[in-house]
């Protein structure tokens, strides 16, 4: 697990390595064990190393195999690395690290572009083939790990975060009014490619590209935003990985489906514990899904880890599950950590946390996350997480209620789960942002791929494709990473997402959602926390926008820079300034901290660097 980061010219001059120098020093925090830089005419790679799996120099980065002319940066964990190098050592190759990372380049020179399908994993990587001149990257199936670009006729750079790619200097910073649209809608949810700002793309999930001849190198976007395959014979834009959501031909009964669950998500989590060369903790929230990978875990693991934190109500809101995760700790006889944060350090602590946001993101326990890793990071370098198991098994609310709803697929999804009506969007942002319903545009055409039965299953598969990839998944690496602390996320094993993608949608949904894993459940951890009401992981302060924190926000949305910025009608602002508490998305966000939270990641990630003249602002 690392930072990454690098620079590709087009006009055959040297790659300016005082930028990739700030590039990689701002993804230190990412990579806390060692840095690395590497250049070879026009291409160069910076690199900051989370020593995970053979801790040794041998296995540093940039990694460059001088016999087969190759140079690599990586950041993420190929779980079947052991499986793949025992056959690559079968095939002739042989090895000078224990690590993944070298698999990685053994498994390029060995089968090309195709090695990605065959890597069990998140990965985001890129590799240089010295010889060719061609530059190759890669992000894994579901997103686990991200991969930022930014891109004009003279050069590409890229990078583990955004942050790094404006530490380098000239990003046009402006916003991108479509993904603006999207950000306020989808609950802070901008689809790749698109980020906030019209300079920054990232590379989708499940994609890989090669550059192999640097002038025509713009055809990437056009290749990206029209899904061609093959743009051009100098840029190759390929999906290797979709996601099928029809019924398998043979019939199966339920006790198949269970049992294919249980064979199917040990295996994941064996994966997702044996890759590893250092001692492996869990996030207990107290909710299934955590609680299931303890249950899991405990047998295999001794003295094993857990971390759980809470917050001060408000509201009346419980704001913590140690009821459920102490019962679980005690249960399994876990070494628990727990961790009570009171809402001063909250607000304390939220500029740090909103530092180290990719991209802006509301949703209440990206902060629990930041403050949860500082802790977690003091004991162990890795852990498992439950992220992704609502989505892959239909966990949340909102599924039910869109399955019984009527209307199109457009109408039944968007009731149950967009921020606010295209309306109100008009009426909230400045006329010099408006633009069409995109939103709706791109969520009807997503529901409509073929490759899905039913409605559900076109949901559900948008969600873990898509909409997942830029929530749950993103918070989780960016708040973890931020203390060089691995999370690692089981349940979005590919394997045993492509197992639940075949499930009939009713199954998933039986007995209020994620019948599968209750199932599998059974026997393994205490009733008690199955059969527990859906908790929500809440930072209540932030839902219900009282005292210092509603002072902060007006402070914020009332600043110079925000109104010379333009992006709202100040008249929609007051509106929210009013009566915060009345004015909540449909799952139940602040609609007056997402306003806030968006002009706050500004000013600190954009505004300030600007200020240091290391990025332009296009006008």
């Amino acid at each position: 697990m690392c930072g990454i980061c690098g620079e590709l010219r087009f006009d055959n001059s040297s790659p300016d390595m005082a930028a990739l120098q700030r590039m990689t020093s701002r993804l230190a925090r990412r990579g806390p064990n060692h840095e690395g830089v590497y250049s070879d005419g026009v291409l160069a790679f910076g690199h900051r190393r989370l020593a995970i799996i053979d801790l040794s120099a041998h296995a540093d980065q940039p990694m460059v195999d001088k016999e087969l002319h190759l140079a690599l940066v990586f950041n993420g964990t190929i779980y079947n690395y052991k499986e793949l190098r025992s056959e690559l050592i079968e095939l002739g190759y042989e090895f000078f690290s224990e690590g993944d990372s070298e698999v990685i380049l053994k498994s390029y020179h060995a089968w090309g572009e195709h090695c990605v399908e065959r890597f069990y994993g998140m990965f985001a990587f890129a590799i240089w083939d010295i010889r060719s001149r061609i530059l190759f990257l890669a992000r894994d199936r579901l997103g686990i790990k991200p991969l930022y670009y930014a891109l004009d006729g003279m050069r590409l750079r890229f990078a583990s975060t955004i942050q790094a790619l404006l530490a380098g200097g000239g990003v046009d910073t402006n916003i991108d009014p479509i993904a603006l649209h999207h950000h306020f809608t989808l609950h802070s949810v901008v689809p790749a490619p698109r980020t906030i700002l019209q300079g920054i793309k990232k590379l989708p999930p499940a994609h890989t590209v090669i550059f192999s001849n640097g002038k025509v190198a713009n055809a990437l976007d056009n290749a990206i935003n029209t899904k061609l395959q093959d743009s051009s014979s100098d840029v190759t834009f390929r999906c290797y990985w979709q996601l099928d959501s029809t019924r398998p031909v043979q019939v199966l009964s339920e006790q198949d489906w269970l049992a294919a669950t249980r064979t199917v998500l040990h295996r994941a989590v064996e994966r997702h514990r044996l890759a590893s060369d250092v001692p492996v903790g869990v996030l207990l929230s107290g909710g299934l899904d955590s609680s299931l990978l303890v249950g899991l875990l405990a047998d295999h693991v001794d003295d094993l880890n857990t971390f759980s934190i809470g917050f001060e109500e408000v509201a009346g809101e419980q704001a913590d599950e140690f009821e459920y995760s102490d019962l679980i700790a005690e249960h399994f006889k876990t070494k628990h950590h727990k961790f009570a944060v009171p809402n001063a350090e909250v607000l304390k602590r939220l500029p740090e946390a909103i530092a180290e946001m990719s991209e802006p993101m509301p949703s209440y326990d990206v902060t629990a996350f930041y403050l949860l890793g500082q802790h977690v990071s003091r004991e162990v370098k890795v852990v498992l997480a439950g992220q992704g198991a609502d989505e892959v098994f239909g966990g949340y609310f909102w599924y039910p209620l869109m399955d019984a709803a009527d209307g199109s697929p457009l109408e039944r999804f968007s009731q149950y789960y967009f921020d606010r009506d295209h309306t109100e969007y008009l009426e909230m942002i400045s006329s010099g942002y408006h633009v069409e319903d995109v939103t709706s545009s791109w969520v009807e055409n997503e529901l409509k791929n073929p490759g899905a039965d039913e409605f559900l299953d076109q949901v559900l598969r948008m969600d873990v494709t898509s909409l997942m990839v830029d929530d749950p998944v993103k918070r989780v690496d960016n708040m973890t990473m931020a203390w060089g602390l691995e999370a690692r996320v089981p349940f979005l094993d590919h394997e045993l997402v492509e197992l639940a993608a075949k499930m009939p949608p009713s199954l998933k949904l039986k007995e209020g959602g994620k019948f599968p894993l209750k199932a599998v459940a059974r026997g393994v951890i205490p009733d008690a926390v199955i059969d527990r009401p859906k908790g929500y992981f809440p930072v209540p302060a932030l839902k219900y926008v009282r005292g210092e924190f509603l002072d902060r926000m007006r402070d914020i949305l009332q600043s110079k820079a925000c109104i010379n910025r333009g992006l709202y009608q100040r008249s929609y602002v007051e509106k929210l300034l009013a009566d915060p508490e009345m004015h909540l998305t449909r799952i139940q966000g602040s609609k007056l901290w997402h306003l806030a939270l968006l002009e706050w990641w500004l000013q600190i990630n954009v505004d300030a660097v600007i200020n240091d003249g290391n990025s332009v602002n296009v006008t």
